[in-house]
């Protein structure tokens, strides 16, 4: 059974995932959210798929019995060895170059394969099927000396190798007697040999993850947790833009058996805050200053200080929602879905989002373009908006379909807008607008306070005088709204708790939606409740519960969105973000400081 104990590889243009038997079984081409010319792992069978089914690019190596894999250190290559049951053994070295080139980032939309024998006399068959138009069309294939072309109607991807062609074209095995590279990508020649390419790719890219790691501002403890998760949170931004995606996959459903299957390829402006704040914490100067020129452009295309939840990579704005319907899914459990309907949602708390994220760019002095007064003015639009809807119904932080009330968390999110155009205005010393900003703050403070607190379950709630709960009511300290001493703030995280936790996980909402009850606990929010408890004071418990968490990664250290509180299975789309966002804040709140290290 297929599961999502997966290795990710990328380079900030594509991605992929290969399983444990180092089968590629999902890549997009040229960009994160292309073409799935590699779709397997929502044709139906995943790993257990028959050996000649498409859309996968597999090494297999005969007789296999074992396989490892593991990361090199710090770094975003991937390493398999397969073991078959006669002693044999081969390394399978996998990744996408990345390095500084010509004063510049190089990262083709380009995979390397590089394998090598260990042992024995291991056999290996070579089987590269992409298929274009979402996995509908089968390519054209011509061949060349030493390269393949898989034709496809919108692009053409080159397999340049020194594996033997025809064994490669008939998928027929043969003996690994010496090292083999497969280079696809581009249908572009290389410009010395395949062998001297091949090696000068990897170890440029492999010096440049390690001096990218190196550069980071990582806790004393559970660093191995900390780098895998930035690294893993560095290939989900599409760094031409600047943007950062949800995920990496589309459709993995949240829960087994059922509809809740989105595509996150996108960039969600409800993340920008957790993002930007994780970044600061890593001292990720870089990528959060990409990040934040992505949403300073989605900020100046809104001229009228309206935003949409979720934009593309390179912002577009529509994002239409339709079925594939010749995938079967995850494990055969669709629909699998090309774009996402949250597009044309009203989602109140992306204007908080907006200007939490920007808020860095006043303050942070180590940005080479700071916020200055031009910012400000568009951001103060924003702030306009979320005065005049921050009482007004929307979807909510969970995006329900069927439904909308007005919610509290997008209510406190416009009441943090407010909070930090003041203290921008007084750093700008804008002294006229920091009263009128911190007025407005006061003035919806006021009212959700009233609006949202549930005298009779003594907690916030999820909705203006409502009684349910969600699990964005423990970022009421977070974001400010609440001192973590308020005995409101230690109320509202015990009601959570008390209907919201499964086990060692929290559920998002325990109330029916539009497809149901959820039946999966979302893993930020357990993240969320961690940090709660540390801010309560709560330090040890928090620190046994991040331990536990941690222990439910992927052989590899990944988080998916959703897991399952009983057995421990990851679901929803892999890897997830705001998964390795929580995981590096909890690490970064609860380690023990490096001057209490020895």
């Amino acid at each position: 059974m297929s599961t999502l104990a997966l290795g990710v590889i990328g380079n900030c243009t594509i991605a992929a995932l290969i399983d444990p038997a180092a089968a590629l079984v999902w890549g997009c081409f040229p960009r994160l959210d292309g073409d799935a010319v590699f779709p397997a792992l929502l044709d139906g069978g995943g790993a257990d798929a028959p050996a000649q089914a498409d859309g996968r690019f597999a090494l297999t190596l005969i007789d296999q019995s074992q396989s490892e894999q593991s990361y090199l250190p710090n770094t975003a290559i991937l390493r398999t060895v397969l073991r078959d049951s006669h002693g044999g053994a081969v390394e399978i070295t996998d990744f996408c170059p990345r390095f500084a080139l010509f004063e510049r980032i190089y990262r083709p939309p380009t995979i390397v394969r590089r394998v090598r024998p260990l042992a024995g006399r291991p056999r290996l068959r070579i089987q590269l099927r992409p298929r274009f138009d979402q996995g509908r069309l089968a390519p054209e294939i011509t061949r060349g000396s030493n390269h393949i072309r898989y034709v496809g109607p919108a692009q053409t991807l080159r397999l340049t190798t020194n594996a033997p062609i025809s064994y490669v074209l008939e998928e027929r095995p043969f003996l690994l007697d010496r090292p083999v590279d497969l280079l696809l990508g581009d249908d572009e020649s290389l410009e010395a040999g395949i062998e001297l390419t091949a090696r000068d790719l990897f170890e440029r890219t492999h010096d440049h993850w390690r001096n990218w790691v190196r550069s980071l501002s990582i806790p004393f403890e559970w660093q191995e947790a900390v780098i895998r998760a930035a690294i893993t949170l560095k290939l989900c931004q599409f760094e031409e833009t600047g943007a950062i995606v949800a995920a990496l996959t589309t459709s993995i459903p949240e829960a087994p058996d059922t509809e809740r299957t989105w595509d996150y390829r996108f960039c969600w402006l409800r993340d920008a805050y957790f993002v930007i704040h994780a970044l600061n914490r890593l001292g990720g100067t870089r990528m959060m200053e990409d990040y934040l020129r992505f949403i300073g452009d989605v900020v100046e295309d809104a001229a009228d200080g309206s935003l949409r939840p979720v934009y593309g990579i390179t912002r577009e704005a529509a994002l239409d929602e339709s079925v594939v319907p010749h995938l079967a899914g995850y494990r055969g459990m669709g629909p699998v879905r090309i774009g996402n309907q949250a597009h044309l949602q009203i989602q109140n708390d992306v204007y908080g989002a907006v200007v939490l994220a920007s808020t860095h760019a006043f303050f942070d002095r180590r940005m080479t373009r700071p916020g200055d007064g031009a910012l400000f003015e568009q951001l103060e639009r924003l702030g306009a908006r979320a005065v005049a809807l921050f009482d007004q119904p929307d979807a909510g932080p969970w995006e329900l379909r069927g439904s909308a009330a007005v919610h509290t968390f997008p209510a406190v999110m416009c009441w943090a807008a407010c909070d930090r155009l003041a203290k921008i205005a007084r750093r700008l010393g804008r002294d006229d607008r920091a009263a009128h900003w911190r007025g407005a703050a006061d003035r919806l403070h006021g009212i959700i306070r009233e609006r949202a607190w549930n005298p009779e379950i003594g907690s916030f709630v999820s909705t203006f005088d409502g009684s349910e709960m969600d699990a964005t009511l423990l970022l009421l300290h977070e974001v400010d709204f609440l001192a973590a001493d308020d005995p409101r703030f230690a109320a509202t995280v015990e009601a959570v708790a008390k209907t919201l936790r499964n086990g060692d996980f929290l559920f998002r909402y325990v109330a029916a939606d539009d497809f149901g009850r959820p039946r999966t606990a979302f893993v930020i929010c357990v993240f969320w409740y961690i940090d709660a408890l540390a801010a309560l004071g709560r330090r040890q418990e928090a620190r046994d519960l991040f331990e536990t968490v941690l222990a439910h990664r992927t052989p590899l250290g990944l988080l998916s969105e959703d897991i399952d509180p009983r057995s421990g299975e990851l679901w929803g789309n892999f890897p997830q973000t705001y998964s390795m966002v929580g995981l590096i804040n909890c690490a970064m709140r609860l380690s023990h400081p490096w001057e209490e290290a020895f």
